[in-house]
């Protein structure tokens, strides 16, 4: 059994913490794994992907269009972008979060609506997340990440406990309690979906 997983946002969103409590989760519970580098304009607020592959024996860290098990995007229209990635039976988790890339700041495009109702017309499994109040409610809107990670840990083969012992290794000791927080509100979301 592999799994392959591609995290997508904007940069600054906490993507790449993401990918490190994924992959030490994968590790924790006996996996090989391996995360790419994060790729796109991280410091610019522009698109960034990293991939997150595990299984019994993991040869490469990419992965490759119509591969992907799982996509975990921190926006909507980053979500949208990489569906090609997904395989036919895959599942998109998305925050419902918008925010605008340069076109539409400057007015050269519009930002796409309706993004889930045209993901979910292409027979893709869609599970959206207000990632951003979950947050908030643990304490700070920098928590979006772990709250996603927590929805993504719902539908998970690796336990929750396995995902709790890989916030403790990945995420500094003053802020701990506040992402288990987060990350209990995300897990609770993904399991009612």
């Amino acid at each position: 059994m592999e799994k392959n997983i591609i995290i997508v946002g904007v940069g600054g969103q906490g993507t790449l913490l993401a990918s490190r409590i994924l992959g030490a989760a994968a590790t924790l519970k006996g996996y090989d794994v391996k995360v790419s580098e994060v790729h796109g304009m991280a410091q610019r607020g522009g698109s960034v992907i990293t991939y997150v592959k595990y299984g019994q024996k993991v040869h490469s860290p990419i992965v490759a269009k119509g591969t992907a098990d799982l996509i975990l995007a921190f926006e909507m229209l980053e979500g949208f972008r990489y569906l090609p990635y997904l395989k036919k039976d895959g599942v998109l988790i998305v925050n419902n979060q918008t925010i605008d890339p340069m076109p539409v700041i400057t007015g050269a495009m519009k930002y796409p609506e309706h993004i889930v109702e045209k993901i979910e017309q292409k027979n893709i499994r869609v599970v959206c997340v207000d990632a951003l109040s979950k947050a908030i409610e643990a304490g700070s809107t920098k928590a979006v990440n772990v709250a996603l990670i927590g929805s993504l840990a719902a539908t998970s083969p690796i336990e929750k406990d396995i995902f709790i012992q890989a916030l403790k290794q990945t995420v500094p000791e003053k802020f701990l309690d506040l992402n288990k927080k987060a990350f209990e509100l995300g897990y609770k979301t993904g399991t009612e979906q």
